[in-house]
């Protein structure tokens, strides 16, 4: 497997569990007000705090300590619960108040995991079909201008992160994108950072194109379709800084690319069946009010259908060949699932939720959304996505609850999922690139355009304040 194979599963990893991560924050914005234990102020409190953040240093250095992101930060979890344990009274006979309240913030994380498990499954089995590789294949042999491959790389990006994730998204363009370039390093540090903006800007305006998206979908704050009121704004998040940009590219045409690339047998079968996962999910969501994992987990058997009719076609060839009977299965597939991704999502929901249930998060409310407004508050935390993972940062924002109506939860949906793209190490997408682009695109190439990408993302929350007062509620 190749590091450009190894780092598209790892983005999808992520995606799905930023999907999960939604799914969780729903009853954690619900529980009750006897979750916190009001020991902010405590010395246990203090404590739990630098944990977090040392745990959090500790994986914002993973590749440099060589330890994988999982590991501080479901150590920092299970020292902070343990501290919250011992601060309520835990032990004697029955259950005690952080035991009940571990189970809940347990149970979301659960539901999340299997959520994300399912995602993650049909995107490895999609690629391992090569249905990526032919849409790579398909665009390098057009003999595409520099121009038009920023443009269409870009397009596409926008539009596929919403279905997919941004983070595989970007990746597969970003191969495309090495594949023509060739030694034109203009041209793939624009192409890059371009594919950064689009692939987070279009996952900000579907239920499914981030974790951030899913979160307030999954939390109730905002109906399916209602999150097609930021196409707009995402829209022009994107093209602001794409324009700009697109001054300094250069002129000419790369090499056309040779070969070609097929999907494999059953590859189509698998995108359609992950189409309809898709409509099941949001059917059970909207019609049944049954959790997206409903939806998720009736798609998986779906796809162990599509695997069974997959593995008896090449137990059949393999057979009339007369050679090895390898067979195909999604079980396979399942076991090779990101798990340091999986579990790092746990940490984090553990750890975030210990913070809240010590009281810091109602504290961070007030001192915030209370004194700043919520317009201000969701535009700060947008950019303060880009210093740390959108992820934890809807997540304690969902468990602070603040009393915004729709516009506003909408508009943190925005500014989360599209702040982390004014830094390179702001989003997946972004750090997943920096390591396939071989030190064509760097933290310092992002940061020249990052004036470019904050005017597109004031531009974005100013169309959708203006929207939500003139358009929708006008």
């Amino acid at each position: 497997m190749s590091r450009q194979d190894v780092d598209a599963k790892g983005l999808s990893m992520r995606w799905i569990i930023a999907v999960a991560a939604l799914l969780a924050s729903a009853p954690a914005v619900a529980e009750p007000a006897d979750m916190n234990f009001h020991l902010a102020s405590h010395p246990i409190g203090w404590c739990a705090l630098v944990l977090f953040v040392l745990a959090y240093v500790a994986v914002i250095f993973e590749e440099r300590l060589n330890v994988a992101k999982s590991k501080p930060v479901m150590l920092a979890a299970g020292l902070i619960w343990g501290l919250i344990a011992w601060a309520t009274g835990g032990g004697g006979g029955g259950e005690s108040p952080a035991a009940a309240a571990f189970e809940s913030m347990f149970l979301e994380y659960a539901e999340i995991f299997f959520f994300l498990v399912v995602a993650m499954t049909y995107v490895t089995a999609m690629g391992e079909r090569n249905v990526f590789e032919a849409l790579r294949g398909v665009l390098t042999r057009r003999g595409y201008s520099f121009r038009a491959l920023f443009w269409i790389t870009g397009l596409i990006a926008f539009f596929l992160s919403p279905v997919l994730d941004n983070l595989t998204t970007a990746l597969v363009m970003s191969a495309v994108i090495l594949a023509v370039g060739g030694g034109n390093q203009r041209f793939i540090t624009l192409a890059m950072i371009n594919l950064v903006v689009a692939a987070n800007a279009g996952g900000a305006w579907s239920a499914f194109g981030d974790i951030t998206t899913l979160m307030v979908w999954q939390a109730g704050k905002s109906g399916f379709f209602d999150f097609f009121r930021l196409f707009a704004p995402s829209l022009v998040n994107w093209l602001v800084p794409a324009i700009a940009m697109a001054f300094a590219l250069p002129r000419g045409e790369p090499e056309c690319a040779t070969g070609d690339t097929r999907i494999k047998a059953g590859g189509i079968g698998i995108v359609l069946t992950f189409g309809v996962t898709i409509a099941i999910t949001v059917a059970g969501r909207q019609l049944l009010g049954m959790p997206a994992t409903y939806g998720m987990l009736t798609g998986l058997a779906l796809l162990n259908m599509v695997a069974t009719r997959i593995d008896r076609r090449e137990r059949s060839y393999a057979l009339a060949q007369g050679a090895e009977e390898k067979g195909y299965s999604i079980f396979k597939i399942i076991a090779n699932a990101e798990w340091d991704t999986l579990l790092f999502f746990y940490g984090v929901f553990a750890c975030v939720g210990g913070l809240a249930a010590l009281g810091y998060l109602e504290l961070a409310s007030h001192q915030l959304y209370g004194n700043l407004g919520f317009t201000i508050a969701n535009a700060i935390m947008g950019v303060a996505s880009a210093v740390v993972d959108n992820i934890p940062i809807m997540f304690a924002v969902l468990k602070m609850d603040p009393p915004m109506d729709q516009a506003q939860w909408l508009l943190i949906t925005l500014t989360a999922g599209v702040g982390g793209s004014l830094l390179s190490v702001g989003s997946a997408a972004g750090v997943a690139l920096m390591g396939a682009s071989r030190g064509r695109y760097t933290f310092m190439s992002h940061l020249r355009w990052s004036w470019a990408i904050a005017l597109g993302y004031v531009a974005s929350i100013a169309l959708h304040l203006w929207l939500a007062s003139h358009v929708f509620n006008g």
